[in-house]
């Protein structure tokens, strides 16, 4: 009898262990990065020409963190490989988050549980990643490291040389594709400055101070404090700008964003938000903020959810797109869907067409829109990126 109860409790501990660590990452991807219902555009056969012209690029996609092997096609989530190539995406931002709170929202968040961690769990990463911030950064940086030393057609891009390679390389191989690395909080540093050269030697170049919980480096948009850089945080600005690293400020305090701008020597991004003109939330920036980020060069990019757009389609993202742009000036809007971010969207990677079509049934002219979809995030990484990799 002892017997038979042992094996059938390590029988079922095996099963109830199989579906935790098989079938629960898959699941929650599914459930987290889904698509929204509703009728698809329809694309006419002008703005498909158009689509297939267009360089395009998105600044933040958090695919990195799902488990996937990304050079294959799925049918979860929003983006891989495959799904780039045909919805004609060039250059992908992949985003590295390392902390989210349970119960984490846009109005107060607080930093005192990590659902990384059990999502972590999950997908049997390494004791190193479970057990320090940085090491999440690091295994994330490994895994698109990977991608590219296994994909003859993917680039890793670095440096302005590595940008300037893919592209002379995309004349000829239309399919040929490219990612560069980003991380959403400096929190990763673990309070420690020196962590900022580990974090460039492993190819990330642009980082937030914050990503819904307020940090070691500033107040969070969604934190308890909401202040801005701290001493470190004011350290670690010179120390991005002498490295040639491009600072986020999304999900910065207000605060955050204008000490930032007086302090840096650079121009910031904004990788993912919305705009209070036409979704008035803590999520989304002001036209004050619009008019300061472009005066100091920077980028803003607009995302596909409802929380940055108030609404669940791409004429929502197009009319939030239209504002920044008349705001902010045609140079300095990007797209920053949040693909793979928690999110739900109209869309997925295969579908941008479907923002083109908004975008022109928008009234925004075909050069406008060549620079919201890629033109402006190529140019803006030639200028700004370092020259070499190093």
């Amino acid at each position: 009898m002892g017997r038979k109860l042992i094996t059938a409790t390590v029988t079922i501990v095996i099963i109830l262990s199989a579906m935790f660590f098989g079938v629960v990452p898959e699941l929650v991807d599914h459930v987290a990065n889904s698509r929204l219902p509703g009728e698809p555009q329809e694309v006419s056969t002008t703005a498909e020409a158009l689509h297939e012209e267009l360089f395009i690029s998105d600044l933040h996609s958090d695919a990195l963190l799902w488990g996937r092997d990304l050079s294959k096609g799925y049918h979860r989530g929003h983006t891989d490989l495959p799904r780039l190539i045909k919805g004609n995406i060039a250059l992908q931002g992949f985003s590295v988050v390392t902390k989210a709170p349970f119960g984490q929202n846009i109005h107060r968040t607080d930093d005192q549980s990590d659902m990384i961690f059990w999502l972590g769990v999950a997908q049997v990463w390494p004791t190193k990643a479970l057990g320090s911030l940085y090491g999440r950064a690091e295994m994330a940086a490994q895994k698109l490291q990977a991608l590219a030393e296994a994909q003859t057609d993917f680039f890793f891009i670095k440096s302005r040389q590595d940008l300037r390679n893919y592209l002379d390389t995309r004349k000829f191989d239309p399919e040929v594709l490219a990612g560069w690395l980003t991380l959403e909080g400096a929190h990763a540093l673990e309070g420690d400055i020196r962590n900022l050269d580990r974090l460039y030697d492993l190819g990330y170049r642009m980082i937030s101070p914050t990503h819904f919980f307020d940090t070691e480096i500033s107040g969070s948009a969604h934190g308890i404090e909401k202040g801005g850089l701290t001493p470190l945080g004011r350290k670690w600005v010179k120390a991005m700008d002498d490295k040639s690293m491009i600072i986020d400020l999304a999900h910065a305090s207000k605060q955050t964003i204008t000490e930032v701008l007086e302090l840096s020597s650079r121009p910031v991004i904004v990788s993912h938000t919305g705009v209070k003109g036409t979704c008035d939330n803590e999520r989304n920036l002001s036209d004050q903020q619009l008019r300061a980020i472009a005066a100091k060069g920077g980028i803003i990019g607009i995302g596909f959810w409802p929380t940055a757009v108030c609404g669940t389609d791409t004429t929502a993202i197009a009319k939030a797109i239209r504002y920044a742009v008349g705001i902010a000036g045609e140079d300095h809007v990007a797209l920053g869907s949040d693909f793979d971010g928690a999110v739900a969207t109209p869309i997925n990677a295969t579908e941008m067409n479907q923002l083109t079509q908004s975008l022109l049934n928008s009234g925004m002219s075909k050069s406008v829109i060549a620079k919201v979809m890629g033109q402006n995030i190529r140019s803006f990484l030639l200028t700004n990126l370092p020259e070499e990799s190093k």
